[in-house]
């Protein structure tokens, strides 16, 4: 093992001689529970690096020793091939360097952690101590759950990241997110600009800013590593083409209906050649690795939920933008509403009502109902109608009492049999805390 000494002798050296980073303030935050790991998950790229290196630099600002607070990236190419069991070389890497830490409390992040066959058994030890706390970051939604539901049941709590939302975005680029609501005229101006650039750029950091043909090639470069990395290489994955076209369908058509009925029949008249069985685990695969998310059709009925097609979206809307051009401005604010639901979190279901309408998004937080509807621009007459008819069914029908349009402009409260309806545009909605 003294070969494998050194290497974590030379990581463990190379972390504490380099600069602590400066990085984006996030909504989202690892708990940080004693005697329990954080577990912060989310597609590549979309800043679980960033995050956990903020929080790190935060504690040390605050006071904390710079000794105490390790980061490591288990896709050092280094770590090639590293086994759990190899992992305890690492802490007396550290305690070389810095005896004292071997008796104090410290904390321990290991980045891309699904790299490493058998981590959960070794962060459980690392718990058991007492005396480390220990935050993992991964790609992979279904293999961390796995693994956390098993070693590490109530010993972990997970924190999921996504690409920037729009506040952090603003953030990002030193813009000034309004305090006080609602902005005057030439704030208002500001946050409808940034929302349809938004709606346009996305929110993964790295491409903020860049030209239309960088952001969409680096993009499309991210879901290329995705699929080879997180798809293919861990899941056994073998019709690449297959999963490429799956991959492209939903990434250009955000906000749609999906059939795998459909999907398989399309792939066979196209001559891509894949069982049904392996097209719905291609499907599970895709979502796994954080490319795209599903979202049922509300009801308890599982014949109900099996017999009815999912609506689909994906991780970013300059993502979709990059496998799309023309995708319709309304589907994008719709991914985009997704997303932000997502965020703040809750079981999210889209809804047809008896009448044969639908509600693009029904949010159960605890007791608490929300029902959601995007319309881009509600400005005509049977337009808005159809909203608040949709709106009213679905409210009456869950007992709901308010309900939400999200525009792109328009605003206004409408009132309804069921309720009150509010119309609220993108800039806002996004931006807003909730009340």
């Amino acid at each position: 093992m003294r070969g494998q000494d050194a290497v974590w002798d030379a990581i463990v050296a190379d972390w504490f001689s380099r600069p602590l980073p400066v990085a984006t303030p996030r909504r989202a935050r690892a708990l940080r529970l004693p005697h329990k790991a954080d577990a912060v998950v989310g597609m590549r790229r979309s800043g679980k690096t960033w995050l956990v290196l903020g929080e790190l630099a935060a504690r040390v600002a605050a006071g904390a020793p710079r000794e105490r607070e390790l980061y490591v990236s288990l896709e050092d190419e280094r770590l090639a091939d590293l086994e759990a069991r190899a992992l305890g070389g690492l802490l007396e890497a550290w305690w070389r360097r810095y005896p004292a830490l071997a008796a104090q409390p410290v904390s321990l992040a290991l980045d891309e952690v699904q790299n490493v066959g058998g981590w959960e058994r070794f962060v459980r030890r690392v718990l058991d101590r007492g005396q480390v706390s220990v935050t993992v970051t991964g790609s992979s939604a279904r293999l961390l759950s796995r693994e956390i539901a098993t070693s590490l049941r109530g010993r972990s709590m997970t924190t999921e990241v996504l690409p920037f939302a729009l506040d952090e975005v603003l953030r990002h680029r030193g813009q000034t997110v309004p305090e006080r609501w609602p902005p005057g005229e030439a704030g208002r101006a500001v946050l409808q600009a940034a929302a349809d650039r938004y709606l346009e750029e996305g929110g993964f950091p790295e491409v903020l800013g860049l030209a239309e043909p960088e952001r969409h090639r680096v993009l499309r470069d991210y879901v290329d590593v995705v699929l080879f990395r997180d798809v293919i290489e861990r899941h056994g994955a073998t019709n690449a083409h297959a999963l490429r076209r799956i991959v492209r369908r939903l990434a250009s058509s955000p906000a749609s209906l999906l059939s795998v009925h459909k999907l398989h029949r399309d792939l066979r008249s196209s001559g891509v050649a894949v069982g049904k069985d392996t097209l719905y685990q291609m499907v599970e695969q895709v979502e796994d690795a954080y490319l795209a998310f599903r979202v049922p059709i509300l009801t308890t009925s599982e014949r109900v939920r099996a017999s009815n097609p999912v609506k689909t979206y994906v991780i970013d809307t300059g993502l979709a933008r990059a496998f799309a051009a023309t995708a319709e401005p309304g589907h994008l604010l719709e991914n985009a509403v997704y997303l932000e639901l997502r965020r703040r979190g809750g079981d999210i279901a889209w809804m047809r009502t008896r009448s044969g309408f639908e509600v693009d998004f029904v949010v159960q937080r605890g007791a608490r109902r929300q029902l959601v509807q995007v319309c881009a621009d509600p400005g005509t007459d049977a337009a808005r109608a159809r909203e608040l008819r949709a709106l009213d069914e679905g409210m009456a029908e869950l007992d709901v009492d308010e309900a939400t349009v999200i525009t792109r402009l328009h605003e206004e409260r409408a009132t309804v049999a069921s309720g009150a309806v509010r119309f609220v545009p993108a800039w806002r909605w996004l931006v807003e805390p909730e009340s």
